[in-house]
């Protein structure tokens, strides 16, 4: 039976260790949520099962890469349970879309185009293209290349291969390469037969 001795210790371990990366979780919790009500949600039961867990976490290893853990698990679940709750899903959890997706961007393009500045359409842009990838593949993407984790910490996170976090990095760095690509040559910005160029990412 933990002493109250030591659940004073460990109440302060966490609130030491783990609060400092409450921001950075809001940030990756509102990129996969795209609703700010439903990352405050996430964050705080990733808070909630992080707390109730602590006593596992081992102290001194990676306390971010295992947050991040709870909050990717928690957010797959969620999605999960949402696409089946609204019978969206159909052969495999992996192809179903989920109600808060944004809107293509020829549709909320044509919405009000004249309030927004080519900056910050251009953000929206990409963010779609992050939001229609896939779930396995959206998380590697977030994971690598806003969070810049190396492939061993996302491996972790997500339970994968180091193989497998290659590949789908690779394949969702592509699929939002190619809608980023079909985005520009709607607009004019890219002309027929030339292709946009970009990173990769190093090997990490």
């Amino acid at each position: 039976m933990v002493s109250k001795k030591e659940k004073r210790n460990l109440h302060k371990r966490f609130e030491t260790e783990a609060f400092v990366y409450l921001n950075e979780l809001y940030g990756a919790a509102l990129r996969l949520t795209r609703n700010p009500g439903d990352a405050e949600d996430l964050v705080q039961e990733t808070f909630m099962k992080g707390y109730s867990n602590f006593h596992q976490y081992e102290q001194g290893t990676n306390c971010r890469a295992w947050l991040f853990r709870i909050l990717m698990n928690t957010f797959i679940n969620r999605y999960r349970r949402r696409c089946k709750e609204a019978e969206i899903l159909r052969r495999k959890v992996e192809g179903c879309i989920p109600n808060q997706l944004v809107s293509l961007v020829g549709h909320e393009r044509n919405s009000n185009p004249e309030k927004r500045s080519e900056k910050a359409g251009l953000s929206r842009i990409v963010q779609e293209a992050l939001d229609a990838l896939p779930v396995e593949f959206k998380t590697v993407v977030v994971l690598a290349d806003l969070h810049d984790f190396p492939y061993k910490n996302i491996a972790q996170i997500m339970d994968t291969p180091i193989g497998t976090v290659m590949s789908r990095l690779y394949r969702g760095r592509r699929m939002l390469r190619k809608r980023l690509v079909e985005y520009a040559r709607n607009e004019g910005y890219l002309a027929d037969g030339l292709t946009l160029v970009t990173g990769t990412g190093g090997q990490k």
